[in-house]
């Protein structure tokens, strides 16, 4: 496969990863504005269990001390295109300064657990619908 293909696929999947980050997190913080703006459509069932199993993915990870699939997955790509890790676009950089952070790896269990409480939470304080209609 050329570079370039290798290199579209790994930034491909760089965008994918920033979603799936900014929908857990945005999710929760939409959640929580939704009770206070009596918005109802947080409350869709279907929404919150996605949420919920997004967020309780992420966390069974670091408890198993796992690397994302996304991220393996686009450090492949890029190791065969023969690619640095991060040295390309303004873009590319820019998700990979707001994606990835160097702490030590107990510091993302208790941030992701305590993220997980927050969102294991809202399902009390915004209970989701019991049927969507």
């Amino acid at each position: 496969m050329p570079p370039t293909l290798l290199l579209l696929l790994a930034d491909t999947l760089l965008v994918l990863h920033v979603l799936f980050v900014a929908f857990v997190v945005l999710g929760l913080v939409t959640i929580y504005a939704g009770y206070f703006f009596n918005w109802r459509w947080v409350r869709n069932r279907v929404f919150r269990i996605v949420h919920l199993c997004a967020i309780g993915y992420v966390v069974v990870q670091t408890w198993l001390g796992v690397v994302c699939p996304l991220t393996t997955w686009e450090m492949v790509l890029r190791a065969e295109a023969g690619a640095a890790t991060y040295s390309g676009s303004f873009i590319q950089y820019w998700l990979h300064s707001l994606l990835y952070f160097t702490l030590p790896e107990w510091a993302f269990v208790v941030v992701y657990t305590l993220f997980g409480s927050l969102v294991l939470a809202s399902w009390f304080v915004v209970k989701p619908r019991q049927h969507s209609p």
